[in-house]
Formats: structure tokens, sequence, C-alpha cells
């Protein structure tokens, strides 16, 4: 059996579908809550990657099959050591280039994470890599990391004094605190609280106001805001005017301007 043989007769951990505009990538391993593996983490990367790619996908939404949406590093295994982690250390040094967390926050489409459930360890990183987070009124976030012997090994440790500012961080982090929906908002570490069945309607609903709007633009202004975390503001200011003279050339400027003059909705196509 070829290697495309083997890799389409494997279980399809991540599911991923197009329309209007929209990617939808699910997390697809219901029976273990979204537990991470390593085929789940290859397919996760693929799907991210090729959303970025595809001219046609302005949004991403990233959610869960099932009650869970990622219970983080699969336990059961990993104490029988068959995990992630099993194994031993053999090197000082890794290429985490191709990795969920590293290409989610590289990636220059908007994302959305759709929390249908529980996201704790892995699966709370990687909701935090995402833009913007809405929660199912059942979904939590755990920040178990120091009670399972482990730090927050995917963005946590960066993504939350980000976030939340250093002191609630700390005491998330330290206490291994678990946050229901309303906690998580009231924290700053999500936007809204929804149904349970109304969550992927809701996140739709965003994603389609999201992507009528110019997405050169928009994906310009999400690399700025990447740049200027870390930069002073008169080198960023700079760069972001070095963005906006090629996007004063592209099509949607001008529709954008024309719509606004004759009092209409624009029509954007991403040129």
């Amino acid at each position: 059996m070829s290697n495309a043989e083997k890799a389409a007769a494997r279980p399809q951990e991540v599911l991923y579908e197009v329309s209007e505009h929209i990617a939808t990538i699910t997390l697809n391993a219901p029976e273990r809550m979204n537990t991470i593996s390593g085929p789940m983490l290859d397919q996760l990367t693929a799907r991210l990657i090729e959303a970025n790619a595809d001219k046609d996908v302005r949004v991403v939404i990233l959610t869960g099959a099932g009650r869970a949406f990622c219970a983080g590093l699969d336990l059961r295994a990993q104490a029988q050591g068959s995990g992630l982690l099993s194994g031993g250390i053999t090197s000082t040094t890794l290429d985490l280039r191709n990795t969920p967390p590293t290409v989610l926050h590289e990636m220059e489409k908007p994302t959305i994470c759709a929390l249908n459930g529980g996201a704790a360890g892995y699966g709370m990183d990687t909701a935090l890599g995402c833009d913007i987070r809405i929660m199912a009124k059942s979904a939590k976030l755990a920040a178990a990391f120091c009670k399972r012997g482990l730090v927050p090994e995917s963005g946590g440790t960066w993504f939350l004094p980000r976030l939340i500012g250093w002191e609630k961080a700390a005491k998330l982090i330290f206490t291994g605190r678990t946050l229901n929906a309303e906690e998580s908002v009231e924290w700053g570490l999500a936007s809204e609280v929804v149904a349970d069945e109304e969550l992927m309607p809701r996140a739709r609903a965003l994603a389609r106001e999201i992507a009528a709007n110019a997405p050169l633009a928009i994906q310009a202004a999400k690399r700025m805001m990447r740049m200027g975390l870390n930069e002073p503001f008169p080198e960023h200011v700079h760069h972001v005017f070095l963005q906006l003279l090629p996007l004063m050339r592209t099509e949607d400027v001008k529709e954008g301007m024309k719509a606004f003059v004759e009092k209409r909705e624009p029509n954007f196509v991403g040129r």
C-alpha cells in the first residue's frame, strides 16, 4: 500500500469543509473527547495550511465534534507509555514550524474558535491561539497543566499574559483552575456565550460578517496586529504604511470607496 493509500485509509480525525468563503475545521474524535493524537495533529496542521492558502477562504472556524472541544493530551495513552510524550527526550532542539500552534499563530486568515464543550490543556491553548472565541453555555476552559505536572506547552504561557495580564494569567496557571463559559468571558478569554444549539449559527453569522469585508485588508490588519505585539510604535506605524501602499492599488479599495459614495454594500473580490 502506498503512503497516499495509507493516509486515505486512516480515520479522519479532522473534518474540513468550505462554504460561503468560510472553512470549518472540526476535531473529530468524539469517542475520546477529541484528545490529541499524532494523526490528529498532522491532519489539523494540513487543514490549517490548506485553509490559509485557499483564496476562496476568508474566515476559518475551528470547533469539535461531540461534547468536548478538545480534552487535551490523551492521559490514558500517556500513562500506558503510548502517548505523544512517551519514549523519552532524544534531543534538546525541536522543529515546531509545522505543528498546529505555530501554524495557527502564523495564519493570515482570521480564525474563530467555536467552543462546543470543554477545552483542557492543549485544547485550551489551541482555543487561545484563535483570534476570537465564542463559547457554548456548557463549554469550559481548564488550565489543568500544573495539576498534571506540565506547563501550558502549546502557547498558553505566551497568550495568557497578553490576553488577561500577568496577575490573572499567573492565578489561572498556578491554580490550574477551570472556568465555565460565563467566567471565561468575565476573565477576558472569550467574547460571548450562547446557548449550545446556537453556537455554530452564531459562529457562522460572525464569520459571514467578517467575510463580507475586504479579505486582503483583513489579512493585512491581522499581520500588523501580530507584528505590533513585539515592536515599538515608530517602527510599527512605518510597517503599517508599507502595508497600506499595495492595498491602495487593489480593486477592493476602489470598490469600497465606490460603494460608500453610492451608498450600497460593497462586493469585494480579494484582488
